[in-house]
């Protein structure tokens, strides 16, 4: 089926061949096994002709009455037949099984590589590219790459040395016959091209109608709450009928011209097999050429059409290689985060963190943040609050490295960030975001993820701490009942209560909460509230809160907006001061009914 096609087919295939280098011993054998099965199986037709020609020559004379068949030499004739395609067989079975090693040892290294790769990928690559464009070149542009590699190589070889070698052993047999049998590679070529050039773009508009339907599905099924609440069951059964009968359109046609191939291309060798045979009888009665030698030809001119068609079709396997590869290779050659100026997490150890005039912009033109300054003592409590936008998430994403400041400096404990390995700072701290990750495995596992070595009984303890073991060991099989793939088998509220477990089993020096409590209930979010402030005690701690009733109790609240700090100070000075903090509180004091 015709795939998308590389943008520099040639740089692709080039960045291919660089990195099979490492296989080059594995694939020079391949090529030998492949070249050594196809010359097997082409003598052996002419080999096999001797004997027809020797039982042929036999049976006349019998008749004749001037001997016989001669069963000894035709057992012999045949015995070299059965090794040649014997021999044929074992080289095709080595062949295959070496690439097939090739090609999956390819798709390991390039797996590892991308894996390898992701963790050294700047956070802005994540979130300009969509996550299912990533999995696509981790998935399914490595095995289409592999599988590709597998057989398009293979193919190449193959038919190339059997078009090559069958022609040779028709010059050999016959000359006239073997050009009135090359005739028909225009007519197969013509009618080849004809069907493709109608049938590739109804396989390019099946493809795309079968991706339209396949999101449709998708987002029908992940929102079916949705669609049955609203009552709109009926329009979206509609809607998937219209997309079905277009799919349905493109698909008949281009899989009917496809059928088409292997007809057309039998209905040319059959003309070939006619001309041949005619050609053959007239031969024959003059006497140029034998009946076993007419019997191979045939058998050549059989296997002359069938590499002729899988030529074809390499073309397009390589292509969808090519394309594949261009992918994963772009992934890998994507700019990488820059490395640390050294490494100096020993001298962070004291905690305090300063921002200095810090500068920063996704887009070098369009800052977020403008001119941050602040400074939090060690073992305090911070609170970040203002406006969607105004910057406070952008900020804990530099405090950790997963971006580098524009201008100015971030530092803790007197060491600037940037000379602090990534994997030591972040191992720094703790995290309990608003967007809550579980994996699929148990209950247990997802806690103890935040510090692996940790006992059962530290992580029950750290489940009581954060008020999730109750909720717990009321699921089915408590601690080891198995979170789902997307934990849609447990409510938001205790997704969120398993991952606040998961920081506090972590222990940490310093905390970033960013909307911790935003999904659960007010009742259990005071009971959060209490067992977070035991946590935040001794730790640098960094709260981003909208609910502005969850940081009173911070030693320093800053203000954001557009970027920059407009005020700073405790609940009650920034309340006394009646500024844009106090304009916040009250409007969620009116909205909410939340009362001091």
């Amino acid at each position: 089926m015709p795939g998308e096609k590389a943008g520099d087919f040639k740089g692709a295939m080039k960045k291919m061949l660089s990195l099979m280098a490492t296989f080059k011993f594995a694939l020079a054998a391949v090529l030998v096994f492949a070249i050594g099965s196809t010359v097997f199986n082409i003598i052996g037709p002419k080999v096999l002709s001797t004997a027809t020609t020797e039982l042929f020559e036999g049976v006349g004379a019998k008749i004749a009455g001037t001997g016989g068949i001669d069963f000894d030499a035709i057992a012999s004739i045949l015995l070299v037949t059965i090794g040649l395609y014997a021999l044929s067989a074992a080289c095709s079975f080595v062949q295959g099984w070496l690439m097939t090693g090739v090609s999956q040892k390819t798709c390991y290294l390039l797996r590892r590589r991308i894996a390898e790769k992701i963790s050294r990928m700047p956070m802005g690559y994540f979130e300009r590219t969509s996550t299912g464009d990533v999995l696509s070149r981790i998935t399914n542009d490595v095995d289409t790459l592999g599988q590709s590699l597998n057989q398009g190589l293979t193919q190449l070889v193959t038919s190339s040395v059997t078009v090559v070698g069958v022609v040779a052993m028709m010059l050999t047999i016959n000359v006239p016959m073997t050009l009135i049998a090359l005739l028909v590679i225009p007519l197969s070529l013509l009618l080849v091209k004809a069907v493709v050039s109608r049938s590739q773009r109804y396989f390019r508009a099946q493809q795309k109608n079968l991706g339209a339907i396949n999101g449709q599905v998708e987002e029908t099924f992940s929102g079916h709450t949705v669609v049955r609440a609203f009552g709109k069951e009926d329009e979206a059964l509609e809607q998937f009928r219209k997309t079905n009968d277009v799919l349905y359109e493109s698909a008949w046609k281009s899989q009917f011209l496809s059928g088409l191939m292997m007809p057309v291309m039998s209905f040319v060798g059959n003309l070939g097999y006619v001309a041949v045979a005619v050609s053959g009888a007239a031969f024959a009665i003059k006497g140029s050429i034998t009946v076993g030698d007419i019997q191979a030809f045939v058998q050549y001119v059989k296997n002359f059409t069938q590499p002729m068609t899988q030529l074809a079709q390499v073309s397009n396997v390589l292509q969808q290689m090519a394309a594949s590869a261009e992918r994963v290779f772009e992934f890998l050659e994507a700019p990488e985060e820059e490395p640390s100026r050294g490494s100096d997490a020993a001298h962070a150890a004291s905690g305090e963190v300063v921002f200095d005039h810090v500068r920063f912009g996704y887009n070098a033109d369009e800052p977020v943040i403008k001119d941050f300054s602040a400074r939090v003592e060690s073992g305090r409590t911070v609170a970040l609050v203002g406006p969607t936008g105004a910057g406070k998430t952008t900020m804990v994403k530099l405090l950790m490295r997963f971006y580098d400041v524009d201008a100015g400096s971030i530092s803790i404990g007197g060491a600037d960030v940037r000379d602090i390995d990534r994997d030591e700072l972040r191992s720094m701290f703790s995290m309990v975001l608003q967007d809550t990750w579980l994996f699929k495995g148990t209950i247990r596992e997802n806690i103890r993820y935040g510090r692996l070595d940790a006992t059962d009984e530290e992580v029950e303890a750290a489940a009581r701490a954060a008020f999730a073991d109750h909720f717990i060991r009321t699921l089915p099989g408590g601690y080891d009942m198995m979170v789902n793939e997307d934990a849609s088998n447990i409510s938001q509220g205790q997704r969120q209560l398993v991952t606040i477990a998961r920081a506090i089993l972590a222990d940490r020096r310093m905390l970033i909460l960013d909307e911790a409590t935003s999904s659960v209930d007010t009742r259990t979010e005071r009971r959060i509230q209490m067992a977070m402030d035991k946590l935040m005690e001794g730790r640098t701690s960094f709260v981003i809160a909208h609910r502005l009733s969850t940081i009173r109790n911070a030693d320093l609240i800053l203000v954001l907006s557009d970027g920059d700090i407009v005020e700073q100070g405790t609940h009650d000075e920034l309340i006394a001061r009646g500024g844009a903090y106090a304009e916040l509180y009250e409007s969620q004091f009116e909205g909410e009914g939340e009362g001091e």
